[in-house]
């Protein structure tokens, strides 16, 4: 598969702090890549440098052949990333149907969204569409994380970038996510998804980058993870086996 998003050798320094010590990561088009490690090797860090809200001080960050290191944060997403930042990032006060309305570039007003697309993300997530009108902050932490989803769904994106969207969802809110991207990956979506919970990458990912203090150190197809218990727990300090 070709490459949407390269990382080579890239360095983030935050303040006096060196975050990201050469990060080496592929995502390859129309695959699920899981990005994977302990807490604090550097996963969001990653995410937020792609994205343009940290600068690398080393290193370039290619999307679609392009060299999107130093752009600012907006000029990338209108490159088509979605980002889903571990807060959600919902706007409380607004509704669900204003929430997706502020993502959508090209509407102006509800009437302007693509109602064969809300159709889509209402079958991905029918609780969008029981509370379309209801404000975003008073959802369940679960139904906040699927309008954080569909927002960065309401249009056409070319990745999906999204950071741990498990965390702190009950088990059967939890599965009732892994369904839902689980479709999302049928798409041939490409995402980059940061998670803890092996369950929620053992069901979704194709391929897998383990990180550690600041630095990719493990790339392979998940699925050869998956197997290998005595890896998990080099990589991870856990064993799939043990928490099944």
């Amino acid at each position: 598969m070709s490459a949407l998003l390269t990382l080579q050798g890239v360095h983030t320094h935050v303040g006096a702090y060196h975050i990201l010590h050469g990060v080496d990561l592929t995502v390859p088009v129309g695959e699920v890549t899981m990005l994977l490690g302990r807490n604090g090797a550097g996963k969001t860090s990653t995410l937020r440098t792609l994205m343009g809200l940290w600068t690398a001080s080393r290193g370039t960050v290619t999307f679609k052949g392009e060299d999107i290191t130093h752009l600012p944060t907006p000029d990338i997403a209108a490159r088509g990333i979605a980002y889903v930042p571990e807060t959600m990032g919902i706007f409380g006060e607004l509704s669900v149907a204003e929430n997706l309305l502020l993502a959508a570039r090209s509407a102006r007003r509800m009437a302007d969204l693509d109602a064969a697309r809300l159709d889509w993300l209402f079958s991905l997530f029918p609780a969008l569409k029981t509370f379309w009108h209801h404000p975003a902050g008073k959802l369940s932490g679960g139904q906040k994380q699927m309008v954080a989803i569909a927002r960065a769904l309401v249009e056409p994106r070319e990745l999906l970038v999204i950071d741990e969207p498990s965390k702190g969802l009950a088990p059967a809110i939890v599965a009732n996510l892994i369904s839902a991207l689980r479709e999302l990956k049928a798409t041939r979506t490409t995402v980059l998804l940061v998670e803890q919970n092996f369950r929620v990458a053992a069901e979704l990912g194709d391929s897998v980058a383990v990180m550690d203090d600041g630095r990719v150190v493990h790339r392979g197809a998940m699925a050869e993870l998956i197997e290998d218990g005595s890896l998990q727990q080099r990589l991870l300090g856990l064993a799939l086996g043990a928490h099944q």
